[in-house]
């Protein structure tokens, strides 16, 4: 077993850390709500925590005396923020998951849907699909040419990293650069092109933005998402066992190659249906995962349902910095995400490369 392997190994005592599991899902828990009252309530209309509360508890039919009374602050909740909250959680949410289960298939924490091109070739789909004016899926057509993206770019990386049955460190990072660089020159493809409105949604996913979301891109993410989700943590286990090796695993009663083919595909919908709406969102796979797993271990089951709720908290605190930092501006999503995941990137590479003595 790989000194990698070994630090991914699950834990014997299954109580072990229950603890800390329960209070650390309490803060993430408390993390999320404060954050979406306040993404909610501030903004160039500001309305309070009452009345966001308020509002909500009369849409379900609670009356009380918070509910805001005039239209606008009522259309100006659920008509732009509660939408904007919702996607930014959803999206979060949905990354860390992909993120999670890629270092599972990968046995690496250096994986992540950005960093080895994976939302690049999600972001290059959906930019084929509007440029080229493709409607074959009606209005689920972005999304669908979206995931195809994601799913062809996790299948170049997954056959080009493995080797002798591990995962090569360089050849991932190697291959995360080529399938971003081709991704990037099939944008600027299409912004070439492209009329001018395509061009304007094609800049939008580069940069990465929660701007402008609606109830139905909503629902798109929250059922796929859903789907997928539940899909990896019922795999929980399993990718506790392929932490022990694939000859352990297969001897344990794993179908290791089968495995790893299914969580590619829900990686490509995790990552294409975030991608479709909102852009490219880099490191949030990366660094939710990795604190995770620092903080509780490498229960997969466990890490994989905080990094959903620590992805949900980042990038709903994430876009409530990126509308008010700057007043009466939106600043791109992706470049606070990246600002902070960048340096964490390169900080987590010298660290495994410290204790591996070397590239492995």
């Amino acid at each position: 077993m790989t000194a990698e392997q070994t630090a991914q190994a699950p834990a014997l005592d299954p109580s072990n850390g229950s603890g800390r599991r329960a209070l650390l899902y309490a803060i993430l828990t408390v993390l999320l709500v404060v954050g979406v009252l306040l993404s909610a309530g501030l903004g160039q209309l500001a309305i309070g925590p009452a009345q966001v509360i308020g509002s909500v508890l009369r849409a379900i039919g609670i009356d009380n005396a918070w509910a805001p009374d005039e239209l606008l602050l009522e259309q100006t909740l659920w008509q732009i923020r509660f939408p904007r909250v919702m996607i930014s959680l959803l999206v979060g949410a949905l990354l860390a998951v992909a993120g999670a289960v890629m270092q599972a298939i990968f046995g690496n924490p250096l994986a992540e849907p950005g960093v080895v091109g994976v939302s690049s070739g999600a972001a290059l789909g959906a930019a084929g699909a509007i440029t080229l004016g493709l409607t074959v899926f009606g209005p689920w057509s972005t999304a669908v040419f979206a995931f195809a993206g994601g799913l062809t770019a996790t299948l170049i990386v997954y056959s080009s990293a493995r080797a002798k049955g591990r995962t090569e460190v360089v050849t991932l990072l190697l291959t995360g650069i080529a399938v971003n660089a081709f991704a990037g020159a099939g944008l600027a493809l299409f912004m070439f092109a492209g009329n001018t409105a395509s061009r304007e949604q094609i800049i939008f996913w580069q940069l990465g933005s929660m701007n402008g979301s609606r109830w139905n891109e909503v629902l798109i993410v929250a059922v796929v998402g859903a789907i997928a989700t539940a899909a990896a943590i019922r795999l929980g286990p399993r990718y506790d066992l392929l932490a022990l090796g694939d000859r352990t695993a297969a001897h344990l009663g794993v179908k290791v190659e089968r495995l790893r083919i299914f969580s590619d595909v829900i990686v490509a919908l995790l990552t294409g249906v975030a991608v479709a709406f909102v852009g490219i969102i880099a490191f949030v796979g990366l660094v939710i995962p990795h604190l995770i797993r620092m903080i509780l271990g490498p229960s997969h089951r466990t890490l994989i349902v905080a990094s959903l709720l620590g992805g949900a908290v980042l990038m709903v605190y994430a876009d409530l910095l990126a509308r008010t930092v700057v007043p009466a501006a939106d600043l791109p999503i992706g470049l606070l995400t990246s600002l902070v995941g960048g340096p964490f990137f390169f900080w987590l590479i010298r660290r495994n490369r410290r204790r591996a003595g070397g590239w492995a």
